[in-house]
């Protein structure tokens, strides 16, 4: 389970281990790995205050998009060896580290990654679903060099999302990719300048907010699906999604606030 703590409507909230930030403003929810001092190592408190976080998202009705990012320059070095040496478990039960590597949210998810994205921070960002990078951000898998495995989701999504001989060299190798590689493969969105990841995502996130929630959830439900359905049945597990969007109250607002040149109200119904 994750830790749940209290976040406010709108500004900013501090977890009670003060290792994560949550900001919310107008629809996006803004979520800070704050453990500068060692590039966001994940230990235990870090990963289920994160995954609080995330649940926070998709709880409330009035967040649309969230940004995962780090403080201090680094989006996140993955586990806390040390932790790890001293038995803590780092891991949210039942949903892996950060609470996203088993569990993404439902609603869309924005990694912004400046600096060292090493290990599970890497493999979180692989859980989100579009990612702004800084040029000067350095990516990997360096698990084999520690005698551990990338089993947050790096063996897995980083072949889907990538050449997989690529992703293969990654893993066995453990060396540090550059953000210009990635966004050459398709797996960053938008590169920016250092110190311009998070604006980028803010802007990216602010294209998806104003659009209809249930056009979102379900949007991203079919391809983040699609890649393990059957061709004989994909049409048909695509409309067991789409069928209750294009039936729903919002579908009907969005054609009025079109014909009638107005910004749509939708109700997620």
């Amino acid at each position: 389970m994750s830790a749940p703590f209290q976040i406010a409507a709108q500004g900013r909230s501090v977890s009670p281990s003060g290792k994560v930030l949550v900001d919310v403003d107008d629809g996006l929810i803004t979520i800070t790995m704050n453990r500068p001092e060692v590039r966001n190592a994940v230990d235990r408190d870090l990963s289920h205050e994160v995954c609080a976080a995330i649940d926070h998202l998709d709880a409330v009705a009035d967040l649309r998009v969230g940004i995962l990012t780090g403080a201090g320059g680094d989006f996140c070095s993955g586990m806390d060896l040390k932790a790890f040496v001293r038995g803590e478990v780092v891991r949210v039960d039942g949903r892996g580290l950060l609470g996203l590597a088993h569990t993404p949210p439902v609603k869309p998810l924005i990694a912004a990654v400046e600096g060292y994205c090493l290990a599970g921070g890497f493999e979180a960002t692989l859980a989100c679903d579009l990612m702004t990078a800084s040029r000067s951000a350095r990516f990997g898998l360096p698990e084999a060099k520690r005698g551990l495995a990338a089993a947050a989701g790096g063996l897995i999504r980083l072949p889907r999302a990538i050449p997989p001989r690529i992703a293969m060299e990654m893993a066995l190798t453990g060396d540090h990719v550059d953000a210009e590689l990635l966004h050459r493969h398709g797996l960053v969105n938008v590169l920016t300048e250092p110190g311009g990841a998070l604006q980028a995502a803010v802007g990216l996130a602010r294209r998806v907010v104003p659009n209809a929630p249930l056009s979102v959830a379900a949007s991203k439900r079919v391809i983040t699906g699609q890649r393990d359905w059957d061709t004989r049945e994909q049409f048909d597990r695509q409309a067991e999604i789409t069928g209750p969007v294009l039936a729903s109250h919002d579908a009907k607002e969005g054609a009025r606030a079109f014909a009638e040149k107005r910004p749509a109200h939708w109700t997620g119904t």
